[in-house]
């Protein structure tokens, strides 16, 4: 085989691995990831006060905005990410991101862009790092996010048991 031959032959080989591993789906993340996003999710995010304990929009809290039911979200990993991070200006969702708006990282937008256009953002109940919010976004991936209504396999897979808040829907 000639020397072009083969370097043409080895590009192929390349671009069609290349092309294999862009369409291999994404390793499911670890379990440990998804107690924690689930921990977060509960308790230093405390998502739940708006989003409610099954993400459904259903919100604990009278008292915080109305958070979208992310049962029927459609984003990704990625999209879910920059959403914790640097929150919704002009909505009720708060960037966790301690430093979202000090920069020009969220949107390439600073606070001061926010406050002239009438967007301040809201105070999150804590800062979160990145990967906190790595594992909130795995969490929401693994237990709401595009999983449809809550019913009760779906309430017993979420908390790990047959609780009293999964008697709610009927078996």
């Amino acid at each position: 085989m000639s020397r072009n031959r083969l370097v043409r032959t080895s590009v192929k080989i390349i671009a069609l691995a290349s092309q294999l591993v862009a369409l291999a789906p994404a390793s499911a993340a670890d379990p440990a990831d998804i107690a924690a996003g689930f921990s977060l999710f509960r308790q230093k995010g405390n998502c739940q006060a708006c989003h409610g304990w099954a993400g459904d929009g259903r919100k604990l809290d009278s008292q915080m905005p109305d958070g979208a039911n992310l049962r029927e979200s459609v984003l990704d990993r990625e999209k879910l990410i920059l959403t914790i991070k640097c929150g919704r200006p002009g909505t009720g969702m708060p960037a966790f991101d301690k430093f979202a708006y000090s920069d020009g990282r969220c949107y390439g937008l600073k606070q001061a862009d926010l406050k002239g256009l009438g967007r301040q953002m809201p105070d999150p109940p804590a800062t979160l790092i990145g990967r906190e919010i790595e594992a909130i976004a795995d969490f929401m991936l693994a237990k709401m996010v595009g999983k449809g209504a809550m019913d009760r396999a779906k309430c017993i897979d979420y908390w790990g048991a047959d609780l009293d808040v999964c008697k709610e829907f009927a078996r």
